[in-house]
Protein backbone atom coordinates (compact mmCIF):
# COMPACT_ATOMS: atom_id res chain seq x y z
CA UNK A 1 0.00 0.00 0.00
CA UNK A 2 1.35 3.40 -0.94
CA UNK A 3 1.59 6.04 1.76
CA UNK A 4 2.60 8.93 -0.48
CA UNK A 5 -0.27 11.39 -0.37
CA UNK A 6 0.24 14.90 -1.71
CA UNK A 7 -2.22 16.48 0.76
CA UNK A 8 -3.35 16.00 4.35
CA UNK A 9 -6.94 15.82 3.14
CA UNK A 10 -6.11 12.73 1.08
CA UNK A 11 -4.58 11.01 4.11
CA UNK A 12 -7.70 11.76 6.13
CA UNK A 13 -9.87 10.60 3.24
CA UNK A 14 -8.02 7.27 3.11
CA UNK A 15 -8.37 6.88 6.87
CA UNK A 16 -12.12 7.44 6.60
CA UNK A 17 -12.40 5.15 3.58
CA UNK A 18 -10.71 2.33 5.52
CA UNK A 19 -12.76 2.98 8.67
CA UNK A 20 -9.64 4.09 10.55
CA UNK A 21 -10.32 7.80 11.05
CA UNK A 22 -11.16 7.39 14.76
CA UNK A 23 -8.04 5.26 15.24
CA UNK A 24 -6.02 8.02 13.59
CA UNK A 25 -7.48 10.58 16.01
CA UNK A 26 -6.68 8.32 18.94
CA UNK A 27 -3.12 7.80 17.73
CA UNK A 28 -2.63 11.55 17.39
CA UNK A 29 -3.89 12.16 20.92
CA UNK A 30 -1.74 9.32 22.27
CA UNK A 31 1.45 10.64 20.69
CA UNK A 32 0.79 14.22 21.74
CA UNK A 33 0.23 12.96 25.27
CA UNK A 34 3.49 10.98 25.15
CA UNK A 35 5.23 14.22 24.16
CA UNK A 36 3.52 16.02 27.08
CA UNK A 37 1.71 18.39 24.73
CA UNK A 38 -1.96 19.10 25.20
CA UNK A 39 -3.95 18.34 22.05
CA UNK A 40 -7.51 17.14 22.44
CA UNK A 41 -9.71 16.29 19.51
CA UNK A 42 -13.33 15.24 19.60
CA UNK A 43 -14.02 11.92 17.94
CA UNK A 44 -16.58 13.65 15.71
CA UNK A 45 -14.22 16.36 14.48
CA UNK A 46 -14.30 16.87 10.73
CA UNK A 47 -11.14 16.23 8.72
CA UNK A 48 -11.02 19.92 7.78
CA UNK A 49 -11.23 21.01 11.43
CA UNK A 50 -8.58 18.47 12.39
CA UNK A 51 -6.22 19.82 9.73
CA UNK A 52 -6.78 23.35 11.01
CA UNK A 53 -6.29 22.47 14.67
CA UNK A 54 -3.18 20.43 13.96
CA UNK A 55 -1.64 23.17 11.83
CA UNK A 56 -2.41 25.79 14.48
CA UNK A 57 -0.84 23.58 17.17
CA UNK A 58 2.29 23.00 15.10
CA UNK A 59 2.53 26.73 14.36
CA UNK A 60 2.23 27.53 18.08
CA UNK A 61 4.90 24.97 18.94
CA UNK A 62 7.25 26.41 16.31
CA UNK A 63 6.74 29.94 17.62
CA UNK A 64 6.55 29.39 21.35
CA UNK A 65 7.86 25.94 22.31
CA UNK A 66 10.45 24.80 19.82
CA UNK A 67 11.88 22.08 22.10
CA UNK A 68 8.38 20.62 22.51
CA UNK A 69 8.00 20.72 18.72
CA UNK A 70 11.21 18.72 18.27
CA UNK A 71 10.17 16.27 20.96
CA UNK A 72 6.80 15.77 19.26
CA UNK A 73 8.47 14.96 15.94
CA UNK A 74 10.70 12.47 17.78
CA UNK A 75 7.76 10.82 19.59
CA UNK A 76 5.70 10.56 16.41
CA UNK A 77 8.81 9.33 14.59
CA UNK A 78 8.65 11.73 11.65
CA UNK A 79 11.69 10.90 9.52
CA UNK A 80 14.28 13.63 9.98
CA UNK A 81 15.17 13.63 6.30
CA UNK A 82 11.59 14.63 5.44
CA UNK A 83 11.34 17.70 7.60
CA UNK A 84 14.91 18.73 6.78
CA UNK A 85 13.81 19.08 3.15
CA UNK A 86 11.54 21.99 3.99
CA UNK A 87 12.74 24.84 1.81
CA UNK A 88 10.38 27.54 3.02
CA UNK A 89 11.11 30.04 5.77
CA UNK A 90 7.47 31.03 6.14
CA UNK A 91 6.19 29.55 9.41
CA UNK A 92 2.66 29.11 8.07
CA UNK A 93 3.95 27.02 5.16
CA UNK A 94 6.26 25.08 7.45
CA UNK A 95 3.45 24.31 9.90
CA UNK A 96 1.25 23.19 7.01
CA UNK A 97 3.92 20.82 5.69
CA UNK A 98 4.86 19.49 9.14
CA UNK A 99 1.17 18.86 9.87
CA UNK A 100 1.08 16.82 6.67
CA UNK A 101 4.18 14.86 7.77
CA UNK A 102 2.61 14.18 11.16
CA UNK A 103 -0.63 12.93 9.62
CA UNK A 104 1.30 10.86 7.11
CA UNK A 105 3.32 9.13 9.84
CA UNK A 106 0.30 8.61 12.09
CA UNK A 107 -1.62 7.13 9.16
CA UNK A 108 1.25 4.71 8.52
CA UNK A 109 1.13 3.56 12.15
CA UNK A 110 -2.65 3.14 12.19
CA UNK A 111 -2.77 1.39 8.82
CA UNK A 112 0.06 -0.98 9.76
CA UNK A 113 -1.59 -1.87 13.10
CA UNK A 114 -4.86 -2.58 11.32
CA UNK A 115 -3.18 -4.97 8.89
CA UNK A 116 -0.89 -6.81 11.30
Amino acid sequence: MSHNFPKSSEILGKASEHGLYVKLLQQLEKDFELANIEFEVHLKISPFELQQQLQEKVYHLLMEKFNDYLNLLYVIDVPEKEFKQIASTDLVEISLFVSYLILKREWQKVWFKSKH
